[in-house]
């Protein structure tokens, strides 16, 4: 039957203005979210841990958490690990992927680097030792960690096709300001500085991955160690949770530095 021509106008017109709006990400039934990682993503630092998850300190205070316990979801698999690299997360955490995931969150790459190591030479050790073994780290990241991106990055795509992939990056670890007790600024200044390296290594991989990169650093600016802000650990009992975010930093810095992402975010 032939349409109306003032309803044929009418729909033009609705067609142009939904055309126009800006495009929102939204999932029509709550995403089947999986969220992968190093510390930074399983809340290593954030307390409150699922003593299931073992070694991996999952956290209930975790950005991922976080976020699931605020948005309705079809599923959510919690994979993130403390202490995982590239290499882990391929091996041990892909199986969590399947092709019907609409959503995927990680964090990788400082253990790549030797974060703790490194961090273990600056607070024990001379100036000029965390400068060297700072130095060492910004080698692998440059030399080594694109290539180990793009492996990881790939194969996240081939198991998740039509996935929305945020990769976070790391904060800065310190606000520079004299008189804070712990280490001089010249050993905190260097730490900030390969953190920048990092997140530009991480930023780029995800670029040509075709994922979202969330640049945390501006959630944490100010906020910092040496700010008094509390969004970030110092060297605290236990130990491996030193120099890790805070519940404050998932629930302040991470949480939204994710939120923001899903509003850039496209499928594919």
């Amino acid at each position: 039957m032939r349409r109306p021509r003032q309803s044929s106008a009418i729909l033009g017109i609705v067609a142009f203005c939904a055309a126009s709006l800006p495009f929102t990400p939204a999932f029509a039934a709550g995403p089947d979210y999986v969220a992968l990682g190093d510390s930074y993503s399983s809340g290593t630092g954030a307390g409150a841990y699922d003593p299931a998850s073992g070694t991996c300190k999952r956290s209930a205070n975790a950005y991922p958490r976080l976020w699931v316990a605020a948005n309705a979801t079809s599923s959510f698999r919690f994979a993130a690990c403390s202490g995982a690299t590239t290499a882990t997360v391929r091996s041990g955490q892909l199986g969590s992927l399947a092709a019907g995931t609409d959503l995927v969150s990680i964090t990788v790459g400082g253990n790549d680097a030797g974060f703790a190591k490194v961090m273990e030479t600056c607070v024990l050790r001379s100036t000029a030792d965390c400068q060297s073994a700072v130095a060492a780290a910004r080698t692998t990241m440059t030399s080594t960690l694109p290539g180990r991106l793009d492996g990881l990055y790939t194969e996240i795509r081939g198991k998740a096709p039509s996935a929305r992939v945020v990769v976070l990056g790391y904060p800065r670890l310190y606000t520079i300001v004299s008189g804070c007790v712990g280490l001089n600024n010249t050993k905190r200044t260097v730490l900030n500085q390969a953190a920048d390296v990092l997140n530009d290594v991480v930023d780029k991989a995800a670029g040509r991955a075709g994922f979202t990169f969330s640049d945390v650093r501006d959630e944490f600016a100010g906020k910092e160690l040496c700010s008094g802000q509390g969004y970030l650990n110092a060297v605290t009992v236990p130990i491996g949770d030193s120099y890790h975010p805070t519940a404050k930093g998932h629930a302040q810095g991470y949480l939204p530095a994710f939120r923001s992402a899903l509003t850039r975010s496209t499928v594919g």
